[in-house]
This record gives structure tokens, sequence and C-alpha cells, in this order.
């Protein structure tokens, strides 16, 4: 029996992480069973299971490929450019609606909580570093403010649709030069 290359291996993962990604946005959480992943990514019922054992592993992939691309400055620009970005990831592929999903199923999944922290940390970290010299002693709580503001527009996004980033943008901007 020939060996599969490792890419062929990530190839298919990828592609049921994609798969369960589209139906997790598109129907839910609680609405999605292996079944539907199974029918979602076209590959059999051993294919899933050679790679998850169970849908909460699945969610966890799904979280674990999700960070956020943040701005590379805290720059009006560069602030306005990264919501736009959570904008049209929500308006091109529900992208907004997942992150809800996660971060409630994170209320209750100890394992996808972890995740989660991990990452919201690591972008406060990030935002840290962006923080202007003359604001260094506030990093740590501008970098709070910056990711929960943030995560605010995402929520928003998957609740109310589609919104002008303009005033989320000012009051980022606010709180960076407070």
């Amino acid at each position: 029996m020939p060996r599969v290359s490792q890419a062929h291996l990530d190839a298919r993962r990828q592609q049921i992480v994609d798969a369960a990604r589209a139906r997790f946005a598109s129907h839910g959480f609680a609405h999605t069973s292996m079944a539907d992943i199974i029918a979602e990514s076209g590959l059999s019922n051993g294919a899933i299971y050679r790679y998850f054992t169970s849908k909460e592993q699945i969610v966890i992939a799904v979280c674990e490929q999700g960070t956020e691309a943040l701005p590379k400055a805290l720059t009006p620009e560069a602030v306005a450019g990264f919501l736009e970005y959570v904008r049209a990831r929500a308006r091109e592929n529900r992208h907004a609606q997942l992150v809800a999903q996660i971060y409630a199923e994170a209320a209750v999944s100890p394992p996808l909580a972890a995740v989660v922290q991990r990452q919201l940390a690591a972008m406060r970290a990030a935002v840290a570093e962006l923080v202007p010299e003359s604001r260094r002693a506030d990093a740590a709580a501008i970098a709070e403010a910056f990711v929960a503001l943030c995560a605010s527009y995402s929520q928003q996004l998957a609740i109310r649709g589609d919104l002008d980033p303009a005033p989320f943008t000012a009051a980022l901007m606010a709180i960076i030069r407070e």
C-alpha cells in the first residue's frame, strides 16, 4: 500500500476544517453534527475520524486557525484597515458569526477556552508592542481595551450585520491617544 505524503494528509485535514468552518458559520455548532461535516467535506467517515475523534476537536482546530491579522501600527489608517478587514471577512464568509459561536462555546468548553485565552493574550501582547512610546506606561490597559473593542465590533457584525467601522476606529484612536 503506497504511503501518502504529509502534504496530502495536511490537505485532507484542512479540507475537514474548512468544511466544518463553513457549516458552523451557517448552522452553528449545536446544529452541526459529525455527519453534517462529513457530508460538507465530501470525505468518508473513516477519513474524518482519522484526523478528529470528536466534533469538539474540530471546533478547536477551527479556532486555532482563526487568529486575526492585527494592524501593523496604531494609526487611524492602520486601525481602519484592520476593522475593514474584519468587516470584509464577516461579509465574505460569515466569520463574525463563527467567532460569536466560538466565544459562546468557549464559555462551556475548557479546552476551547484555553485556545481562545491564548489567542486573546497574544493579540493583547501584539497590540501592547504597538502602543506609542508616550503611552508605554498604559500599554497593557490600552491593549486590553483595544482587543475588547475589536471583539465587540466583531460581535456587532454577527448580530447587526454590516456596520461602518468608522465609529469603532474613532473610539480605538481615542483610547490610544487619551
